[in-house]
């Protein structure tokens, strides 16, 4: 049974050039994460691109792919970078949210 009301904990790693959003959710040995790389920059901003959403199924279903990608987004708009949505789940999300705009690369 999931617990539907058991917000994920979200931290930043860097790593070389990249970084890694990773979601942990009270309870679960499972993590899960977002993925960004180096993407230049456009109009004197950073881009990062969004590479990889992975969620493990034991976590599956609780929010986990949605709290990564607005982690990412509010640091975009803190941070003042750009980002490019390369994975399908982050480019959905972009989609369903025409707010974001101005923060897509």
């Amino acid at each position: 049974m999931h617990e539907e009301s058991a917000k994920p904990t979200i931290t930043h790693h860097v790593a070389g050039q990249g970084g890694r959003y990773v979601a942990v959710v009270e309870g679960s040995p499972e993590e899960g994460y977002l993925e960004w790389e180096p993407g230049g920059s456009r109009e004197g901003k950073e881009i990062r691109v969004a590479a990889h959403t992975i969620v493990p199924r034991a976590i599956g279903g609780r929010g986990v792919a949605g709290a990564l990608t607005l982690r990412l987004v509010e640091d975009a708009e803190r941070q003042g970078f750009l980002i490019r949505p390369d994975c399908s789940y982050v480019a959905r999300k972009f989609s369903e949210n025409p707010d974001w705009a101005a923060l897509k690369a």
